[in-house]
């Protein structure tokens, strides 16, 4: 599953919908990994599409006690949503975000081995990734929030089932068409945004083999402020 992708840059959201205006003091890394910060946009209060700096992983590392095993959750699956504790509560109060990307990597083995797939639109353009997001109480007062991606199995889909070790389950995430973002955004029931949980055509995307992933970037800081 997908745990690394490339954001927009400020300069590439131009006119997009609540992101035509971006906070000058917003900054974020060029590519996003666990636990870094990137932006997101989630229903606002007044209902309408608002941009949110957040960080990758429903659970940030700092909010797991040291006697836990450390774990991931970047992405959630549609299956366990409901289920899966730390998904489970934002899913049923419809805490449904949108994350908008240029591309996303993914390993490729066709050729026998694993090489690193960048996977975007075939026509070149940003595109929305259905998550969640959760908000969460600091010690010095201030609310940080954090995301995950939705993934859905990609068996039968042309391009993602080409994704991944040959005996994997293939995922893929799930991509919310442009026109329908503000109605992910606004959905009032889990059925309805059930409906929102299904494959992007194919023909739409494209895939390409990416230079190999530099080192990470230095280990992100608690406080998003600082990117």
């Amino acid at each position: 599953m997908c745990v690394n992708y490339r954001p927009p840059t400020p300069e590439q959201f131009g006119t997009l919908g609540a992101f035509s205006e971006l906070p000058a003091d917003w900054r974020w890394p060029e590519e996003t990994w666990k636990d870094y910060a990137a932006p997101i946009l989630r229903a606002g209060r007044d209902g309408r599409p608002a941009a949110c700096l957040a960080s990758y992983g429903m659970v940030p590392r700092r909010k797991i006690a040291p006697d836990v095993k450390p774990f991931d959750t970047m992405n959630a699956r549609a299956e366990s949503i409901g289920e899966r504790r730390s998904f489970a509560q934002a899913w049923r109060r419809l805490q449904l975000c949108a994350v908008p990307m240029a591309w996303y990597y993914e390993p490729c083995y066709e050729s026998g081995r694993a090489v690193r797939h960048a996977i975007g639109m075939a026509d070149e353009s940003l595109f929305f990734v259905a998550g969640l997001w959760r908000d969460w109480s600091e010690e010095d007062g201030a609310v940080a929030s954090s995301f995950t991606q939705i993934t859905i199995n990609a068996d039968d889909h042309a391009l993602m089932r080409r994704m991944h070790k040959p005996d994997d389950e293939k995922r893929s995430l799930v991509i919310v068409p442009r026109d329908e973002v503000g109605d992910w955004l606004a959905c009032t029931d889990i059925e309805s945004a059930r409906s929102f949980l299904r494959h992007y055509p194919a023909a739409a995307m494209r895939d390409w083999a990416a230079p190999a992933a530099s080192r990470k970037l230095t280990e992100p800081s608690p406080n998003l402020d600082l990117f």
